[in-house]
Order: structure tokens, then sequence, then C-alpha cells
């Protein structure tokens, strides 16, 4: 049995710390939510009053924050200076490389591993413990905490030192952004062009157009029942994050120096859905504002 603090036990975190739970480990748990503390106290968690807190007696600290400036700040004033020694520390956030690499650089400073492992496959993966992990950091760290992982999620990719476990999650959330594009706009122009969308379907994804934005987050109803599609494009994957996934893909293209076109073109519907007041659906539902504006031509 490990002792892991985990902080931030939301949507994502709350499945992740009870799987925890699940395999044995003494989980202490804060977020800044109260409800969230409440629902995860009664399945064994212990309830601590603050972050350091949590990371004060624990040997692993999991952190899953909405951004670089949440994961800095909690790091730097409560996690860091209350740890104890040997403590290594996994955040599961998915904010830029640059902060990244700030904090893992820090929390060295003060004698702590660290690594970056953001996680892919939604809140489904989160709850089924089928997550997969991108991993940056030390080798020897990742492979004395992998069990762990391995509790979360299915798949655990080392990606290497530390920030490419961000790299990882920013590159696989750009292509999903893009190809979510793609396939919302053939959809409408199969619309235009009097191609049902269940053809197109049946053709697209047994040939060369066959990508997960088609076969399993189909961005119209009927095709694929357990798309969001189906429910009014509730997330899922809610647009908010996605824009700010794909701003993260762009300020890491500015930083390095990287042309992105077709991700520019990409963030730039998204940021278009987002400011009509779809922050809160499905990402998917970019569709209706593609069809929205092919209308008005």
């Amino acid at each position: 049995m490990t002792k892991i603090g985990f902080i931030g036990v939301g949507n994502m975190g709350s499945h992740m710390a009870r799987n925890l739970i699940k395999a044995g480990h003494d989980v202490t748990v804060f977020d800044l939510s109260q409800e969230a503390l409440d629902s995860i106290a009664s399945d064994g968690a212990t309830i601590a009053t603050s972050a350091s807190g949590a990371a004060r007696y624990s040997n692993v600290i999991i952190t899953m924050l909405p951004t670089g400036k949440h994961v800095d700040s909690v790091y730097r004033d409560e996690i860091i200076p209350y740890s104890q020694d040997g403590a290594i520390f996994i955040d599961c956030s998915t904010i830029d490389v640059e902060t990244c690499r700030t904090v893992n650089a820090l929390a060295r400073t003060k004698g702590h591993s660290m690594l970056d492992a953001p996680v892919s496959g939604g809140v489904g993966g989160a709850e089924a413990a089928t997550l997969t992990f991108m991993v940056g950091g030390e080798e020897a760290s990742f492979r004395s905490v992998k069990d762990i992982l391995c509790q979360m999620g299915k798949n655990i990719v080392y990606c290497g030192g530390s920030g490419t476990g961000q790299a990882a999650k920013v590159c696989n959330n750009m292509m999903l952004g893009i190809q979510m594009a793609s396939v919302a706009e053939a959809f409408v122009l199969a619309e235009r062009l009097g191609l049902e969308h269940q053809k197109l379907f049946d053709v697209a994804s047994t040939s060369s157009g066959q990508c997960w934005s088609l076969t399993s987050y189909c961005p119209v109803p009927g095709p694929v029942p357990t798309s969001p599609a189906n429910r009014d494009y509730e997330p899922g994957f809610a647009t908010e994050l996605m824009q700010k996934d794909m701003n993260l893909a762009l300020n890491a293209a500015m930083g390095s120096g990287t042309t992105l076109d077709v991700a520019q073109a990409s963030a730039l519907l998204y940021q278009s859905y987002a400011q009509a007041g779809h922050t809160g659906k499905d990402f998917s539902g970019i569709v209706n504002l593609l069809r929205e504006r092919t209308e008005l031509l």
C-alpha cells in the first residue's frame, strides 16, 4: 500500500482517485469544491483541508489541475515546501511544456522527482481505468510508479525527459481537433450533395477517411449511438477544453518556430463556436457552426 495525495478530484480526478482506493492505496484528497470532496469521501478517501495537507504525509502526490498557472502555484506554494523527502510528484494536468519544465526543475532543486503525465481517454476512460498516460521525466521515477499508473490506465507510454509527456498530449489533441473539424466539414458537404449521414459513415469508416473522430465520436446523430451528437452535444470533451488545447499547440509552435497552418485554421473554428455561446457543449458540435456558415452562403 502506498500513501497517495491526490489534488484535484473533479470530473477526471475523482474517478482516478477512486481507482487507486479500489487498488488498496491510502488516498488523501483535496479540492476547492466541497461537493467533490463530499462525493469521494463516501468511497474511502481521506479528506485534507489543503493541498499541503494532502501532500504532507504522502509518498506519491498526483495532481489534476485546470491550467499551468494552477500547477505552478500549487506546487510552488503548497506541495514542494511541505512534501516529505523522496516523495514523487505526478502531474496529470494538460498544460504548456514551458511551465511543466519550470516546475519540474524547481522540484529537482528541492530533492524531488516530478513526472508530467497527462492523460487521454476522457471521463469514461478515467472511470473504467483505461486511460492512456503520456509520461515525461526521469525514467527511474517512471519505473517506480508505473504500477500506480497502471491502476488508473491501460496504456502507459514513457515519452522521454521532462516535458515530453505534455508535448505528446499537445500534439495528440491538436490532431484530434483538426480531424474533428475535417470530419464535420465532410458531413456538411455530404448534406449539401444529398448524401445520407449513414452512407458516408459506411464508406469513410472502412476507407482512407477513417479516424477516431469519425468511428468513435461521429459529429452527427445516428451512425455512432454513443457519440455526444446523440445527446444534444453534451460533453464528452467540452469546446472550451478543445479551445484550450488548440491554443497550447499554437503557443508551442510559436515558441519552437513551427508553422501550423491547418491547426491555426481549426483553432479559429473552435474559437468562433465558443464565442457563439457553446463553450460547454461538446467540441464535436462544431458541425453545427459549419452548417450555419454554409446556410449563410
